[in-house]
């Protein structure tokens, strides 16, 4: 039998990434399903706008300014710069071409959403062996007061036991305005989890869960209070839901 048609088969249809034999049965379903002709449509049309936007930047000469303070042997801040720009450019292409199935074109503000830089916290520090968190676990107490002195509300990292996680600890962020906090987790099988809760969230949703994959990650977010919440992973969506909601649940008590 054949496999049935996927999201991911269809955003490789719109790309045009699918071998022989798999384009001939996702035509055979476009066929039959002929209201997602126009979806695919709306993909290759925001494609090419994106494409037709940061394509340019991606061909630009280095700045002279920025060339000039590396000749003045800025070079390690002059890569900070650089790494930390081009992650950024590239993690927002990514998401935009092969985000979830809405069609609309986001705002230049999307690469500072919620979801996106929990994803990039949870990349950048999840691999670490010796120096993960800056607070762990051993001085929950310190974390709990240091964290919710910085961002103005008691946060209690949350209890994941159940599933298997236990706290590592965590660390404060800055995010796109004023600080954020990350608390991280991990299984028996080393398999890591971050909670990142970002304060002042403005945000076009309610407390319903949405659902991002961030170059492999992901991420359930939400909105509640004052606060955005974003669980980040690479467990498998059904296993991160979840997670989420134990998350959630304790948080709304």
């Amino acid at each position: 039998m054949n496999a049935p048609i996927s999201e991911e088969d269809l955003h490789a249809y719109a790309d045009k990434r699918l071998d022989a034999d798999r384009l001939v049965q996702v035509e055979a379903w476009l066929a039959a399903h002929p209201q997602h002709k126009a979806e695919i449509e709306a993909w290759r049309t925001q494609n090419e706008r994106l494409h037709h936007a940061f394509d340019p930047v991606l061909d630009a000469p280095i700045p002279a300014r920025l060339l000039h303070k590396a000749n003045r042997g800025n070079w390690p801040a002059l890569g900070k710069v650089a790494s930390m720009s081009w992650l950024l450019l590239g993690g927002l292409i990514g998401y935009l071409l092969h985000g979830e199935r809405e069609t609309v074109i986001f705002p230049p503000d999307a690469v500072t959403s919620l979801p996106r830089y929990a994803a990039i916290a949870h990349a950048v520090y999840t691999p670490e062996v010796r120096h993960p968190v800056e607070v762990t676990a051993k001085e929950e107490a310190h974390l709990v007061g240091w964290l919710s002195k910085r961002l103005g509300e008691k946060l209690n990292p949350p209890s994941l036991a159940e599933n298997g996680y236990q706290l590592i600890g965590g660390r404060l962020l800055p995010g796109d305005e004023g600080e954020v906090a990350q608390f991280m987790y991990e299984n028996e099988l080393s398999n890591r989890l971050t909670l990142y809760i970002q304060p002042n969230a403005q945000h076009e949703m309610t407390s319903h869960f949405r659902y991002a994959n961030e170059k492999g990650i992901d991420v359930f977010y939400w909105v509640d209070g004052h606060f955005g919440y974003a669980l980040s992973g690479n467990t498998g969506r059904e296993d991160m839901l979840q997670l989420a909601r134990l998350v959630y649940h304790q948080y709304e008590q």
